[in-house]
């Protein structure tokens, strides 16, 4: 099947949680959460290297609410249900629709850290890809240093299948890293 005339909702829920494709007007949010964030997520995130401006953060997102409509990356913009505060990105990226497979990529915004609320938000966009787009693997890749991002597929039942190693610089680019792979399959 084309990719474009797949159907399947824009947003689902978790228990404490709205989870959807990002839309024009969400960059000034994400904006916020990455400013306030900046230090947690410059170790592990290639975007957090330099500084981005608010008209920045919007263009790439309606770059990937663009690329949502398309079929191509699916980012996810993660909100509290009680108050509508972005929580988090994620989004289901690097899929192979012919088998079909995703990675799920995530940071959090560190205000909200510690709460059970990335656990949560991965959990739902995992049953959403084998409930709605029928994958048959999900991936998680994460930095071998990188504990926080680890501790989620494991706490979730995701096999560790192997561990790249020198697989890719730092953010940096000061040092090679291992890159861990998680999967969960149906």
């Amino acid at each position: 099947m084309d990719p474009l005339l797949r159907e399947f909702p824009e947003e689902f829920s978790t228990d404490r949680l709205v989870i959807r494709m990002p839309r024009p007007g969400d960059g000034k949010v994400v904006y916020e959460a990455i400013k306030a964030s900046i230090e947690e997520l410059k170790p592990w995130m290639p975007f957090a290297q330099s500084e981005q401006s608010e008209q920045d953060v919007e263009s790439n997102i309606r770059q990937a609410h663009i690329n949502f409509l398309k079929r191509e990356d699916l980012r996810l913009l993660v909100f509290l249900k009680e108050t509508g505060d972005l929580v988090a990105s994620s989004g289901l990226h690097r899929i192979d629709w012919s088998v079909p497979k995703l990675e799920i990529g995530y940071w959090i915004d560190s205000r909200f850290s510690g709460k059970g609320y990335m656990t949560e938000a991965v959990q739902g966009i995992s049953d959403f890809a084998f409930r709605e787009l029928q994958a048959r693997r999900l991936e998680i890749r994460c930095d071998v240093k990188n504990q926080k991002s680890r501790a989620i597929p494991e706490r979730l039942g995701f096999t560790l299948e192997g561990i790249l190693r020198n697989d890719d610089w730092s953010v940096d680019k000061s040092e090679l890293r291992d890159t861990c792979i998680y999967a969960k399959v149906v």
